[in-house]
């Protein structure tokens, strides 16, 4: 398949299919933020973290177990996480109990996931 396969030939612009989609079009910075939120997923380590929430409630010890990481890497993962508004937390005495921000964030991953499995 040679590359000219893919690229349009045409010399007419689809007027109204344009103006339908640019008057629809998320504003530049909301386009940027959902980069932003991306790029934190586009980390194999955190994807795991994720995963493992998606399963179950976790602390930060038993991430890194399950991780086979230190707790300070876990730590600096869960940071970058909680920045993006991915995950959450809750206090129990001195543990500290990390989930997935939402369900949002929950279907996200699983249709991610989905998709990649796809045969």
């Amino acid at each position: 398949m040679s590359r000219n396969e893919f690229a349009c030939d045409c010399d007419m612009i689809h007027a109204e299919v344009v103006e339908k989609v640019r008057k629809r079009m998320p504003e530049e910075n909301v386009l940027y933020d959902l980069a932003d939120f991306f790029k934190v997923l586009g980390d194999s380590t955190r994807v795991r973290i994720i995963w493992a929430l998606d399963e179950h409630e976790m602390c930060v010890c038993d991430l890194a177990v399950l991780l086979n990481m230190t707790k300070s890497a876990i730590s600096h993962q869960l940071r970058s996480l909680r920045n993006a508004n991915l995950v959450k937390f809750r206090r129990e005495g001195k543990n500290v109990y990390y989930s997935l921000a939402d369900d949002h964030v929950k279907d996200i991953f699983e249709k991610g996931l989905e998709h990649i499995k796809e045969v």
